[in-house]
Parts: structure tokens; C-alpha cells; sequence
């Protein structure tokens, strides 16, 4: 049985080691531009410092060595209901990472049964992630299709 727990704050330098983990994993400009720098990442330790105990944040981890094996970060967001969405309520999944030391254990998929319980214990319309192409596997296999929105993005 892998061991999840709900984040604590003195788990925010791990929490950032490996969010540079998964952009290193998941390469490319968009994820490691040439231009960037690694101001990134006092900014995500802030945020990461005021959700970790927010009602509208769940970020789960698995405990490791010395540090944290794995971690997976779930949001709630409050859109306008309709009829695709009867309450408005859309959890995201965000950067579920696992240290490569702690690779095929189970641990993504024990953070995702966590974050898809407490997704449904908040009555959310609708879940949504980015998948890379090793973890989509492991989505497809927990019920996640292909969305049928088409996504584009704007950068100011």
C-alpha cells in the first residue's frame, strides 16, 4: 500500500524539486524556455506556501528517502454553470510527478485515487489534465478521454 499524505508546508522545497523535475522530463521550449531562469522558482514556493492549505488545493505526496518519492497537485475552480457543467466546479490536475528513484511503484496512481476522492467528495462537474505521453497510460486507465473542447492559449 503506497503511503499518500496531504502535503504539509515544510514540504514546499520538495514540492519545487519536483516541479523542475517534470518540466525537465517533459523538455521543449514551452516548458524550459531559453530564456528563463530560475527566479521560477521562488515564485512557485510562495504559492506553494499559501495553498498548501487552501479548501481549493489538494496536493498529495508519497513520502521518500530523505525527501518526497512522488507528488500530484489537484484545483478547484469556480466557472458559470450550464448545462455541461451543472454546478460550474472543475478540478485540474496538475504536475503529477514522481522522482525517477521511485518510478513503477504505484505512487502516481495512489495520488490520483486521492485526488479523484476528494474531487468527488466536492461535487466537481468535471476533471481536467494534460497528460504527457507516459502518463496517459494511467489516466486513460482511471476513466479520462479525450476532451472535447478544442484548447487554445494566449501569452501577453
Amino acid at each position: 500500500m503506497t503511503p499518500v499524505r496531504q502535503a504539509v508546508h515544510d514540504d514546499v522545497a520538495e514540492l519545487v524539486r519536483l516541479r523542475a523535475i517534470l518540466f525537465d522530463t517533459l523538455g521543449g521550449e514551452f516548458f524550459n524556455p531559453p530564456s528563463g531562469s530560475g527566479d521560477w522558482r521562488d515564485a512557485l514556493a510562495a504559492v506553494l506556501r499559501d495553498q498548501v492549505s487552501s479548501d481549493a488545493v489538494r496536493i498529495l505526496v508519497v513520502p521518500g528517502a530523505g525527501g518526497l518519492g512522488a507528488c500530484g497537485i489537484g484545483t478547484i475552480e469556480q466557472r458559470l454553470p450550464g448545462p455541461h457543467l451543472r454546478n460550474g466546479r472543475i478540478g485540474h490536475v496538475i504536475g503529477v510527478v514522481t522522482d525517477p528513484a521511485y518510478r513503477r511503484r504505484g505512487h502516481s496512481r495512489a495520488i490520483m485515487r486521492g485526488l479523484l476522492d476528494w474531487f468527488r467528495e466536492r461535487e466537481v462537474a468535471r476533471v481536467d489534465l494534460y497528460a504527457s505521453p507516459d502518463g496517459e497510460p494511467l489516466y486513460r486507465a482511471l476513466g479520462f478521454t479525450d476532451h472535447p473542447d478544442p484548447s487554445l492559449y494566449w501569452r501577453p
